[in-house]
């Protein structure tokens, strides 16, 4: 129904149906007759005896609103019993301008009625005047129309000359006791931001007993819409979204302040079908994967970067990882082979905030450097207030104090509730690690109950994505082992599958990757997600396999532990070919690492089956990795990647068509081919292409990962 589409618009705040702006065209007098009875009807019908979805506010404005459209009904109804034909031009027009005017009245109506009411309350001012506007167009619409050309009956001119005089009259009503309520609810706030936690008594008497806020399933509708209004507003939105963001955290704290923290009504089942919501910040994004643009990529660590740094070569990364190569002993760019002229880092503001923009547009979450000395306008707008911080504290210690106290039910609810509000915001995943949650949570990883575990998992995950919290997992004592142990023997996909995704996020710490490769039974755990995973789960496994084989260390485990294998295996499966090749072309630039792969029966052939068939990306990696195999696995490997059939003509479709990378890659295998003793038989075919790449080739790279041109997928998922 275009009723249905119309409010579903309005509940998520965009725009309303072009029928609200613009009069029909193409209707006839009796058609469009019909239309503003059954507008008019429906508007009536919404009020009429007990409606239980009758507005909880501004009930005055849309009763006074109904009463006018009431008499405009009857108007409709006369028109009709005279006979269409009597319809003049003007009266025509006026019709159409009725439409539009009904129309407005009844997205206004159905705006109050969907909307939750706490937002009601905030916005009570700025609603009472949209219809305080609709008065003023009925008293205008009024004043033109010609009723002199109509006949109607004395009772029904009586009807709407009254109306008339009281629309002529009408004032902005604003009502004073919900004006009040919306003053209390501010006042709540103003406490936390003094320093001072509200009343428990006056939190309920406000919520539950003035505003009929009494059920958990409440607080959660009024949650999620004011969370709707803060990210569809985009930043233009009256309060603030820092304000509205500090009522979200009263409202959460209420929750639990004011209900026993064991879950009603089955509540605790129903999290895992809940859809997320299209534009929120919170969405979930667990079957999604986002390939992060590559030049928003370090390129040592080839990880999206927080804090860019331009060094005197001109290049940029990550301030950490150029850092890192610098205390090494390194005096050259890593990415050119330059000398550094000094040893300066400048921050790249510009690239910065591209990142940060391109992150809120897809929803990522994007964690800056605690001390970068950036400025961005968006970046303070969504800034949280100090209610708002305060508000998120008190809530996270009495999550905290249940998730240590209380029974296995509230245990478990506690674990789902930091899981959700560990999904966004820097500071509510500093506010919920600073009240002592992680090594709780770490109890529950164990925990025999499927739910419970798969909560705590997933809030492990969430909290991990902020910087200082990896390394608070990671002090606690046990907590990696019981983390791979639920990636291992997890009593769900989901709990395996976001166990993957922790170590992922974890590894890119550069010191934590040998420690999670070293961890008994992780990258063979990995590994096997990798084979026999789920879409998804493939897609953890291989972005933490690929983390880890950053980490020269790593490379015997990666080896013994079957992971090579699997990597070889996934360059068949389509959405984790690329970063299995990528892994699999830094795994082969250590002698061992070459042996491991070229004693993999298919692994040339993978490689090549992905230059001939695979994205650009993948048929770079590819060609990537056939040439550090030869650069390091000796003869035999490189005697194996040149009997691979039909190399020649892929390699000068690589050298025409390939990314300018890949053409690099391309032409250096070429001349690695050329200088054995049978290139010529092999190779002659290169012809024109290897001409026209011979002045691209490329030294090879001294750093560890640059050298590899895959684009890093986003499996750090907010759950």
């Amino acid at each position: 129904m275009a009723s249905a589409a119309i409010f579903s618009s309005l509940r998520r705040r965009r725009s309303p149906s072009l029928e609200a702006f613009l009069a029909p065209v193409d209707l006839s007098n009796a058609a469009l007759l019909e239309t503003l009875r059954a507008i008019s009807m429906e508007l009536v019908s919404s009020f009429s005896g007990k409606d239980k979805t009758a507005p909880y506010f501004q009930v005055k404005n849309s009763r006074s609103l109904i009463r006018k459209i009431q008499v405009i009904s009857v108007l409709l109804d006369a028109f009709r019993d005279l006979g269409f034909s009597k319809i003049s031009t003007t009266v025509f027009l006026c019709l159409k301008e009725l439409y539009l005017l009904l129309y407005r009245s009844k997205i206004l109506i159905d705006y109050v009625k969907g909307s939750c009411k706490l937002w009601l309350l905030l916005q009570n001012q700025s609603i009472s005047g949209h219809f305080h506007d609709m008065n003023q167009e009925i008293s205008t619409l009024l004043d033109v129309f010609p009723l002199c050309e109509i006949h109607l009956s004395e009772d029904v001119k009586e009807q709407v000359e009254l109306l008339r005089k009281q629309s002529r009259k009408s004032k902005l009503l604003i009502d004073k006791n919900d004006d009040l309520l919306r003053l209390k609810l501010y006042s709540f706030l103003n406490e936390f931001e003094n320093g001072r936690i509200p009343d428990r008594n006056q939190l309920y008497s406000f919520f539950v007993e003035k505003l009929g806020i009494c059920n958990i399933k409440s607080y959660r509708d009024e949650i999620e819409f004011l969370e709707e209004q803060i990210v569809n507003h985009d930043g233009d939105i009256e309060p603030t979204a820092s304000v509205l963001n500090g009522f979200v955290a009263l409202m959460r704290y209420c929750r639990f302040l004011l209900f026993r923290f064991e879950d009603e009504d089955g509540e605790l089942g129903k999290w895992k079908r809940r859809t997320a919501k299209k534009g929120l910040i919170t969405r979930e994004i667990a079957d999604t994967f986002i390939t992060i643009p590559k030049d928003f990529c370090c390129p040592i660590s080839l990880d999206l970067m927080q804090d860019p740094v331009i060094v005197s070569t001109g290049q940029t990364y990550e301030r950490a990882s150029i850092a890192r190569w610098m205390e090494e002993g390194h005096s050259t760019c890593p990415k050119t082979g330059q000398m550094l002229v000094h040893t300066k880092l400048v921050p790249n503001r510009a690239l910065r905030n591209l990142i940060l923009q391109w992150c809120m547009a897809n929803g990522i979450p994007y964690d800056p450097p605690e001390n970068a000395d950036y400025s961005s306008e968006s970046a303070v707008s969504a800034l949280p207030s100090k209610g708002a911080m305060e508000a998120t504290k008190a809530t996270a210690g009495l999550l905290v104090e249940h998730l240590a106290n209380g029974t296995p039910r509230a245990q478990t609810v506690a674990a789902r509730e930091i899981r959700l509000l560990a999904k966004t915001g820097r500071e509510n995943r500093a506010c919920i690690a600073e009240a002592g949650a992680i090594p709780l949570l770490k109890r529950l990883l164990s925990s025999s109950d499927a739910c419970a575990q798969e909560n705590s998992v997933t809030a492990m995950l969430n909290l991990s994505i902020y910087d200082k919290n990896k390394s608070r997992i990671m002090d606690v004592e046990g907590c990696l082992g019981t983390i791979v142990g639920v990636l291992r023997y997890g009593h769900t996909t989901e709990a395996r599958e976001n166990a993957a995704a922790t170590l992922f996020s974890l590894s890119a710490v550069h010191d934590y990757k040998k420690q999670i490769a070293q961890e008994d039974g992780a990258v063979e755990a990995l590994a096997g997600l990798l084979r026999e995973g789920t879409a998804r789960g493939k897609k953890d496994a291989v972005t933490a396999l690929f983390n880890l084989s950053t980490h020269t260390e790593n490379c015997a485990r990666m080896i013994e532990s079957g992971a090579i294998t699997a990597l070889v295996g996934a360059l068949g499966c389509e959405g984790v070919s690329e970063e299995a090749a990528g892994a699999l072309a830094l795994i082969v630039r250590q002698p061992i690492g070459a042996e491991a792969v070229a004693e993999e029966e298919m692994a040339v052939a993978g490689l090549t089956g992905m230059m001939r068939c695979g994205t650009p990306r993948g048929k770079e990696n590819a060609v990537a990795a056939l040439l550090e195999l030869c650069r390091s696995g000796g003869a035999a490997a490189t005697e194996r990647v040149l009997k691979a059939p039909a190399l020649a003509s892929l390699l000068q479709s690589l050298l025409f068509t390939g990314t300018k990378r890949a053409r690099r890659k391309a032409a250096s295998l070429a001349r690695v081919f050329q200088r054995c003793e049978n290139a010529s038989l092999h190779f002659g075919g290169l012809g024109v292409g290897y001409a026209f790449a011979g002045n691209s080739a490329e030294p090879r790279d001294t750093s560890f990962a640059s050298d590899v041109g895959m684009p890093v997928s986003i499996s750090v998922r907010v759950l």
